[in-house]
């Protein structure tokens, strides 16, 4: 919720989803899942489904809150402009580290492509030097910043990761 840019992902393309599960964004911590369907595929009736965090009344409230600051504070906007920010700083590195392909995603919600595999090794130094980031595939890693992250820890998570590619680099 948000990450991307906009509150829901779909809404950065031309269609709307007949159904669409919330879970993570939505609880803020707090574990809760919800399905939100139109007239054409809600298709429940009360008692068809069951849940273990079914009826949890703080959860809910919990939910309500989060939902309510994403909108109140303008989060998803904010994170379309940090993701601008993140993905232009990323890019940047493509000049001084050869090793870098490209940037790709939407908001905070980015990835950078890599020439050979080693983003298990890009990952391991830029944790050691203080960056989580995700290897998720051989020749890429994941950066998700929280929705509240500032410009001064994008500029220095970049920092980090230039430094985590000198030092793979030279080993």
């Amino acid at each position: 919720m948000g990450r991307t840019g906009t509150m829901f992902g779909f809404q950065r393309y031309d269609f709307t989803p007949d159904i669409m599960t919330l879970a993570k964004g939505l609880g803020g911590g707090i574990p809760i899942a919800a399905i939100v369907a139109n007239e054409k595929a809600s298709v429940f009736e009360p008692g068809d489904h069951g849940t273990t965090f079914g009826g949890q009344p703080f959860a809910t409230a919990v939910a309500l809150a989060v939902a309510q600051t994403l909108v109140d504070e303008g989060l998803p906007q904010q994170a379309a402009e940090k993701g601008d920010r993140l993905q232009r700083r990323l890019l940047a590195l493509e000049d001084t580290h050869p090793e870098v392909e490209g940037v790709r995603g939407q908001g905070l919600l980015v990835a950078v492509s890599f020439k050979g595999d080693i983003a298990a090794d890009v990952a391991a130094a830029a944790r050691d030097l203080g960056l989580l980031c995700n290897n998720v595939r051989p020749n890429a890693i994941r950066l998700m910043p929280p929705l509240t992250v500032s410009d001064d820890e994008i500029d220095r998570a970049v920092d980090i990761l230039g430094e985590a590619l000198k030092t793979v680099g030279n080993a």
